[in-house]
């Protein structure tokens, strides 16, 4: 890849970085995930490079009636935004905060290593921060995005409380679980719903067998549930368009973006994927031809 071109655009990638990490106390092994989110909404999602926290390696410039991208390393930040929330504050993975509105998405990653017996005591915690938040912002479009280690029963140094995939190659009870409590928490699309509801939930299981390191899993979550990777920024894109995608005043608005296909960005994408972008980059990107 040039090196004009961010390690993260693909999700492979930040994950590959998650299962080969050997700390987490720095959180090393999970910028990459919040890179990835930022690129993504930035590219596909039209949201402007300067409204996203952590701010991506994009720059943005409005020509005419057309909007450009391009890929600027020296943009890039790594920080994260603190949000006041019903409760407490609260700082957020990646954030998009529209001047004038407030943050209108928000989307919080975790990832689990092992110990997946404890899954459910996270519960806790996730539903907190999504009332939190809900409570002072209840038109914020909140994703949650879970990755896991999908470590197989039979793997040199995993325990049995580690084990993911057990030697049938079914996921194991407490995954089982887990999934089943996450389904129940997602899916809030209206202001008066339960605020302890996110908008949307990703369930995510990264390979971690040798050759096929941050691959994710294709077998669970199975199809048709509501935690696929695949309706996760859809979801999120839709209820921001039914919240917020209109003419609020005369120097706000809201709406998502489509990025000139000329963009430097977009040509740089081309020239590195060619005709297989949206099959090798995971995401097609918000294009117009006007």
């Amino acid at each position: 890849m040039p090196s004009s071109l961010p390690p993260y655009l693909r999700i492979e990638s930040a994950l590959r970085e998650f299962v080969l990490a050997t700390a987490t106390q720095d959180q090393s092994h999970i910028k990459p995930l919040h890179k990835y989110v930022a690129l993504r909404l930035v590219i596909e999602g039209g949201f402007l490079p300067q409204d996203v926290t952590p701010r991506p390696p994009l720059v943005y410039e409005r020509r005419n009636t057309s909007h450009s991208i391009t890929f600027d390393n020296s943009e890039e930040s790594s920080s994260e935004r603190a949000i006041v929330g019903g409760v407490k504050s609260k700082n957020v993975d990646v954030v998009v905060n529209k001047d004038g509105i407030g943050p209108v998405v928000a989307v919080s990653i975790k990832g689990t290593g092992n110990a997946f017996r404890n899954l459910t005591n996270r519960m806790e915690e996730v539903i907190g921060d999504c009332a939190n938040l809900h409570m002072m912002y209840p038109g914020l479009v909140y994703g949650f995005l879970h990755v896991i280690k999908a470590n197989c029963a039979g793997q040199p140094n995993v325990g049995p409380n580690d084990i993911c995939i057990d030697s049938t190659g079914s996921v194991v009870n407490s995954i089982n679980r887990w999934h089943n409590v996450l389904a129940e928490l997602t899916g809030r699309r209206m202001l008066s719903n339960d605020v302890m509801r996110y908008e949307s939930i990703a369930l995510i299981l990264a390979e971690t067998i040798e050759n096929s390191i941050g691959n994710i899993s294709r077998g669970f979550p199975a199809v048709g549930s509501p935690l696929l990777l695949d309706s996760f920024f859809k979801v999120l894109y839709s209820l921001y368009d039914l919240r917020f995608s209109y003419k609020m005043a005369q120097s706000i608005t809201a709406r998502r973006l489509e990025w000139d296909v000329n963009s430097k960005a977009l040509t740089d994408l081309s020239l590195e994927f060619g005709a297989d972008l949206p099959a090798t980059l995971g995401y097609s990107p918000r294009a117009s031809d006007d």
